[in-house]
């Protein structure tokens, strides 16, 4: 009061009024900046960043924006205003926007509220400018191609509540200035690049009620300050991290928290009791971490609770007796891949609403809860890998609702109960690998909806029912590795749709029934190792799609090989090899040019062994045992030579007889000098390797993030890359396993620069300074690369060893496809997806792989893809000079590869995404694809998607199968001809991530290739 007194005495005083409006100025000039514009300044603003954008330009969704218009600006595409005429909201979501956002004066827009231009094409950084929004409250920038750190002026947006960043390209961490917007309530980081920790100042963000920052390089705990101040806090999505430390108990104030999601990062420590206070959760993930001890008792409290997952952590102990009980509506229960032990809950099922059970690759024991025998709404069980010695017969056979069931490789004892026939619904029946004896009841042919039936590897006798032939919709039936005897059943050949078929290592006699001709879609027919006797019918030369394997080998089959064998076109795998098969080979298997390997050893054939690649190239015993066989193959005698080598074989035993004691004398001198020889070789590897030791500081140094380690440490941990070290070759070089003396395991790829046309010798400096950028790149499914040395006219690459291998071997392994279940398939698609993107638009320069292909994928033990062998990648240059020999893998290169663009790795992505989801290689698909497009036929187009996926496994369902479909599509656009026509990895990436939730428009079992090609096209 007394200050404005003062003024108002200046203001009446002419003298000093002067004065008075000179510290009006300088008060005037304390306030803060109000920029102020006009419908024409923002309309300018608007154009101008229109004329900026990249073509095609103008953008049609913007052909309103014009200044002959400015009197309707508010009507403008994606404008709106507020009652003073001046634009509120810019929203422009989905527009096929492509350019920057550079052009854009933000300033000039002091009334935005909304500024939405997600799910476009938008590049660059975020410009710091749009600080400037002082009155903005939503902000989405997802899912476009922005790079760079966020802005720290986003911390001047006091008034923002919801806030978009997910799905670009975005790096360096959290600005601790996003702390600063204190009325957010919504936080989107996800599917970036962004690292570092979380910082404390988040936890000022008091009205937050959904944050999501999954899929990044986030590290570092999680503080306690977060949930003490996050109360309202409904979903917190923190998977795909490297988040560490234990869970702090103040997690339990997150009362009204739904959906808690931190999967797949490096949490430790137990689950602390107060988690029993999430009296609102329906979703608790926590897999794939390092979390141990036992699971608290609190955890029953949890009412709303749906779906719980705690698979592949180190829990140990039982799982709370009471878990389940006060938890009506739960639905998910995954908690494979621990150490439980004990009983399962009598009440896991109480309320009735299980549909998917899980407790696979634990120790649990005794009898399954009697709640499971009313669980009316469960579609799924799996209880692999435990010590159950429940009876099969008293405790499953009340599934009346039943879809899935595996009880795999366990100890389940008794007999198989006539009551699973009442199982209506049940499409997958898996009980191999257990002790179940007795009969194979026939109440299992009332089961019309049964696609799968394997029950190999356990201690069934009897016959094979007849009734197994009224399973009409069955594709797998896997009855190995038991006692069963008797006829092959001729009911089996109404199987019209079976694919797989194993009936091996039993004791079944007679003759190969004639109705297997019936067998229409047949991939592999195994009769091996029975008492089948007869001929080969010929109506298995009739089984015209058999692709993966022809055994009938360790029989009593007779006869000649019939010829029509040679109509097996696609057949990979044939193995006659054990029984008594007589006369001469026919020469028409030299056609067989799919065939990769062939075994016809001891039985009685003779005759010259026809010419062809399949035959030069197999096996000397592939023919072993085969006395009257001749032909230029090891292990055989040339034709025309047979009196020949009679007549020496005499002379030889003559001369044996006469020189015995000279021979023995011989021999024991030759064996004295190979012991000598012995010696000397293993001195002069140890004097190698001690010369390599002596000159060491003139080696180069493989450099590794925790120490280093040279040439030579790697040259003793492999013997000097001896064989026995060897386990893997390549089209550019060998594979070593290296055990070094710190007990660090490292793979090693020796390429020979001699004989590689890869890495020419005149620019192996240049390869050099490639492979040293390549030692910086770090992504969670890129493998790490330790480093390289030239050495010895060779180049070592230094990878870190992946036990589990590649995916091929696990794709093709015997259990490959229990391992790899649909979702593990997604996951894995997803994370090359993620590889390739970042090699592409992460990395300065973009690095080209050039040979992706499930061998250079490798899986760690929790099935996280790592794409690997960098020996053909190739750094795209700004000019036009990409140009190389022909590089990568058949079957996996684009069509045109001899010039490198990124384009040739979509492809190659394709290509892999199309297999594992095939579980074969895509190539007839796509070659019948390409021979479709150039003429009029539109057969293959009609193929049903769902016949085209893998079927070792039941078809994917839900949500799956919208992610399936979607990958399939994706895939097809990868494969297009013209690399111009196929998506960009980045584009690929985060349609995988962004768009595999919507809805399917009609059944899987309807979608036809066809209409995926369409689909790819309108998408893609």
């Amino acid at each position: 009061m007394k200050s404005d007194s003062i003024l108002l005495s200046m203001t009446n005083s002419t003298a000093t009024r002067p004065l008075f409006l000179c510290l009006s100025l300088c008060l005037l000039s304390l306030l803060p900046f109000q920029a102020s514009s006009s419908p024409t300044t923002e309309a300018q603003a608007l154009v101008k960043w229109k004329n900026s954008l990249s073509p095609p330009s103008p953008p049609p969704s913007l052909s309103s924006w014009s200044l002959t218009n400015i009197t309707h600006l508010c009507k403008w595409t994606g404008i709106a205003c507020n009652n003073g005429r001046s634009v509120s909201e810019i929203s422009l979501q989905g527009s096929n926007l492509s350019g920057t956002l550079d052009a854009l004066n933000f300033a000039s827009f002091p009334n935005l509220t909304h500024f939405n231009v997600s799910e476009n094409n938008l590049e660059g950084p975020i410009p710091s400018s749009i600080g400037n929004l002082s009155h903005l409250r939503f902000l989405d920038l997802a899912g476009n191609f922005f790079e760079g750190a966020i802005p720290r002026s986003i911390g001047q947006l006091r008034k923002l509540e919801e806030l978009d960043l997910g799905r670009n390209q975005l790096t360096s961490s959290i600005p601790s200035e996003l702390g600063l917007c204190s009325n957010l309530t919504y936080l989107a980081l996800a599917v970036n690049s962004i690292s570092g920790e979380l910082p404390l100042s988040l936890s000022n963000l008091v009205k937050l009620s959904e944050f999501g920052a999954s899929e990044n390089r986030l590290s570092g705990e999680l503080l306690p300050d977060f949930f003490t101040n996050w109360t309202e806090l409904v979903s917190l999505q923190l998977q795909n991290n490297f988040l560490s430390g234990k869970i702090p108990p103040e997690i339990g104030s997150l009362t009204k928290l739904t959906y808690l999601f931190m999967y797949n990062n490096s949490l430790s420590g137990t689950i602390p009791p107060e988690v029993g206070n999430l009296t609102s959760i329906v979703f608790l993930n926590l897999d794939t971490n390092q979390l141990y001890g036992e699971v608290p008792e609190t955890i029953s409290r949890l009412a709303n609770l749906q779906g719980i997952f705690l698979l592949k952590n180190n829990f140990s102990g039982n799982i709370p007796r009471h878990f389940g009980k006060y938890s009506p509506s739960l639905c998910y229960v995954s908690i494979s891949d621990n150490n439980f032990t004990g009983e399962l809950p009598p009440d896991l099922c109480s309320g009735f609403a299980l549909r998917f059970l899980d407790v696979s690759g634990n120790n649990f024991t005794g009898l399954l809860p009697n709640c499971l025998k009313n669980c009316s709404g469960l579609r799924r069980v799996r209880l692999d890998d435990n010590q159950f010695t429940a009876d099969i017969a008293s405790t499953f056979g009340v599934y009346l609702d039943l879809v899935y069931i595996s009880l795999s490789n366990n100890q389940f004892v008794g007999n198989l109960s006539a009551r699973w026939g009442d199982c209506k619904n049940l499409t997958n029946l898996q009980i191999d690998g257990n002790k179940i004896s007795g009969s194979i009841p026939p109440e299992l042919g009332k089961l019309s909806q049964l696609r799968v039936l394997t029950l190999s590897s356990n201690e069934l006798t009897g016959r094979i029912p007849d009734q197994m032939g009224d399973l009409g919709e069955l594709f797998r039936l896997n009855l190995s590795d038991n006692h069963l005897a008797g006829d092959i059943p001729f009911s089996l050949g109404k199987l019209s749709k079976l694919k797989y078929l194993d009936l091996s290592e039993n004791t079944l006699s007679g003759s190969i029934p004639d109705d297997l001709a019936n067998f229409k879609n047949l991939l592999s027919l195994n009769l091996s190792n029975n008492n089948l006797s007869g001929n080969i019918p010929s109506v298995v030369g009739k089984l015209s799609t058999l692709q993966n394997l022809l055994d009938l080998s360790h029989n009593s089959l007779a006869g000649s090989i019939p010829s029509n064998l040679a109509k097996l076109t696609k057949l990979e795998n044939l193995n006659l090899s054990h029984n008594n098969f007589s006369g001469a080979i026919p020469a028409a298997l030299a056609s067989l040019l799919s065939l990769c390997s062939i075994d016809l050893s001891y039985n009685e054939l003779t005759g010259a062994v026809p010419g062809g690649r399949l035959f030069q190239q197999a096996l000397g015993s592939a023919f072993t045992g085969n006395s009257g066989l001749c032909g230029n193959v090891t292990g055989l005698s040339p034709c025309g030579t047979s009196s020949k080598s009679t007549n020496h074989r005499k002379k030889v035993l003559v001369g044996l007889s006469v020189s015995i004691c000279f021979l023995l004398l011989l021999a024991i001198l030759i064996a004295v000098i190979l012991a000598l020889q012995r010696r000397r070789k293993l001195l002069d590897k140890e004097e190698e390797i001690k010369r390599l030791k002596e000159h060491e500081k003139f080696e180069q140094i493989i450099w590794e993030r925790l120490g280093k380690f040279t040439f030579s440490d790697i040259a003793k941990a492999t013997n000097d890359f001896g064989e026995e070290y060897c386990i893997g070759m390549g089209g550019f070089g060998r594979v070593y396993k290296a055990v070094l003396a710190s007990g660090q395991i490292v793979a090693v790829k020796k390429l020979n620069v001699s004989e590689s046309g890869n890495v020419p010798a005149i620019n192996c400096q240049s390869f050099e300074n490639e492979i040293r950028v390549l030692t910086e790149v770090q992504h969670r499914n890129v493998i790490k690369l330790h480093g390289f040395c030239s050495m010895r006219g060779c180049v070592y690459l230094v990878y870190e060893f992946v036990e589990r291998g590649s995916l091929t071997k696990v794709l093709y392994g015997g259990t490959g496809a229990a391992k790899l279940d649909w979702g593990t398939r997604v996951k894995i698609v997803q994370g090359v997806a993620n590889a390739i993107t970042y090699l592409h638009h992460n990395c300065s320069p973009p690095i080209v792989h050039r040979d992706i292909t499930l061998n250079n994928i490798l899986l760690e033990s929790d099935l996280e893809p790592r794409l690997s062998d960098f020996g053909t990648a190739r750094f795209l240059n700004s000019d036009s000079s990409n140009w190389t020999t022909v590089a990568g893998s058949y079957g996996y290169m684009a069509p045109v590869t001899m010039r490198i663009t990124n384009k040739c790795d979509v492809y190659s992505f394709g290509v892999v995404a199309l297999e594992i989801m095939m579980g074969k290689h895509p190539r007839d698909l796509l070659s019948s694809l390409l021979m479709t497009q150039t003429s009029t036929s539109s057969e293959n187009p009609n193929l049903l998607l769902k016949d085209v996926l893998d079927l070792r496994l039941p078809p994917p369902t839900g949500q799956l199968a919208n992610k399936v479909v979607f990958i399939v599509t994706a895939a097809l656009a990868c494969t297009r001809t013209s690399p111009d026509s196929r998506p960009t990895m980045h584009f690929v990436a985060r349609e995988l991530f962004a768009r595999t939730q919507a809805y399917l428009s009609e059944p899987l079992g309807s979608i036809t290739i066809g209409k995926a090609i369409e689909s790819s096209g309108a998408k893609f």
